[in-house]
């Protein structure tokens, strides 16, 4: 296997606050990284992050913060060119822009990471999205998504995707681990808050909570409206680090799953937290959606729940060597399937396959632009 040289432009790898996205980019980079790639992250200087930056300066990959699109195109116009592969994420500032420049500029493969595959293709049948649009869809090599499934076919069938790939987010079994600690909580949730996941969260932990005054929960996670009622044994914590998250989860017995009502719709579409909870050993009480046995299988790696009845036969009944015997599965499922080194070899070979169609990749090509962009 050659030694790649990998750009990536995403939301942000220097800061967790609030996105999956970071520690989404920091597992694949890592296993870029074992597996003798040579990666560069670019992420713009947005305030937002650069007052909450957990890992400014990761150790397997080059980082470097840009403060405009025409930075880029004066300072990287090279680097692109000659790169082996240029990822753009979603949710990049200017993203339209920026791929605009760079599916014409560069030589090598060109990848789209949609870390937010149904909500992309609602936003583009609604109201447009700023990231991407249907023009440049098919100019992409590559079409990586957060979600498989059906979805890959649409996206190949009807946007024009020229390879539409699965790109499932992964763990890192370095910072995600067992540990020694004897349980706070008998539930947590962990995740920024989000209107269309309440309402579970409410079914799934509020209600639970009130119905069984003994147990002890957890809500960690930033932007809660003031406004929400919490049951009184429910704690809440704003924000944990990544590098607090096995302690978090080895703090609790089970931990709850929510899935975005349109991640639910499309299925095939697992949380960065399923990886991270199972690579702890955490036992997982889960929402229900379609594809979820490619990922876990249902009662014996991880728990579906319908109801509040359904979390609370969990929690207060199942028998301790069960309820550590559905972890362990769970974990030893993540450590041979879900790691970032994992996803890092799928998208190497997705590259090699698209490489080996032509040996003479390839030759600068100007693709027709978006309708009124002008060209660099």
């Amino acid at each position: 296997m050659a030694k790649l040289r990998i750009l990536i432009f995403g939301l942000t790898v220097t800061s967790s606050w609030g996105n999956g996205h970071a520690t989404t980019y920091r597992g694949l980079m890592r296993g870029l990284a074992d597996l003798g790639h040579d990666v560069w992250f670019f992420e713009r200087n947005k305030r937002w992050y650069a007052n909450n930056r957990d890992l400014p300066e990761p150790a397997y990959a080059r980082v470097q913060l840009y403060r405009s699109l025409d930075e880029v195109k004066r300072t990287l116009e090279k680097q692109v060119r000659d790169a082996d592969l240029v990822i753009v994420g979603s949710y990049v500032p200017e993203g339209i822009q920026l791929a605009e420049w760079i599916t014409s500029t560069a030589r090598g493969v060109t990848a789209f990471y949609d870390i937010d595959t149904p909500v992309t293709l609602a936003n583009l049948e609604e109201k447009g999205c700023h990231y991407i649009s249907r023009e440049l869809i098919p100019r992409y090599d590559l079409y990586l998504s957060f979600t498989g499934g059906p979805i890959l076919a649409r996206l190949e069938r009807v946007l024009g995707a020229r390879n539409a790939r699965p790109l499932y987010c992964s763990v890192d079994p370095v910072l995600y681990s067992p540990r020694k600690t004897k349980p706070l909580w008998d539930l947590g949730y962990m995740g920024t808050y989000s209107a269309d996941r309440q309402a579970a969260l409410e079914v799934f932990l509020a209600e639970p909570a009130r119905r069984w005054v003994d147990g002890k929960m957890v809500v960690a996670g930033p932007q809660y409206p003031k406004g929400v009622k919490w049951p009184e044994n429910v704690e809440r914590i704003n924000h944990v680090s990544p590098n607090k998250h096995s302690d978090f989860y080895a703090s609790q017995r089970y931990t709850l799953n929510i899935t975005r009502a349109e991640m639910r719709a499309a299925g095939y579409s697992p949380s960065v937290r399923l990886f991270e909870a199972a690579a702890c050993g955490t036992p997982i009480i889960s929402d229900a959606w379609r594809g979820m046995h490619d990922f876990f299988e249902p009662g014996s790696e991880i728990l579906l729940a319908y109801c509040s009845e359904d979390v609370l036969r969990f929690a207060r009944d199942l028998p301790e060597n069960k309820r550590l015997e559905i972890g362990l599965r769970a974990r030893n499922r993540v450590l041979q399937q879900h790691t970032g080194r994992q996803r890092a070899k799928e998208l190497v070979s997705y590259v090699e396959q698209i490489r080996g169609r032509n040996a003479s990749f390839r030759a600068p090509v100007v693709r027709p632009l978006t309708p009124g962009v002008r060209a660099v």
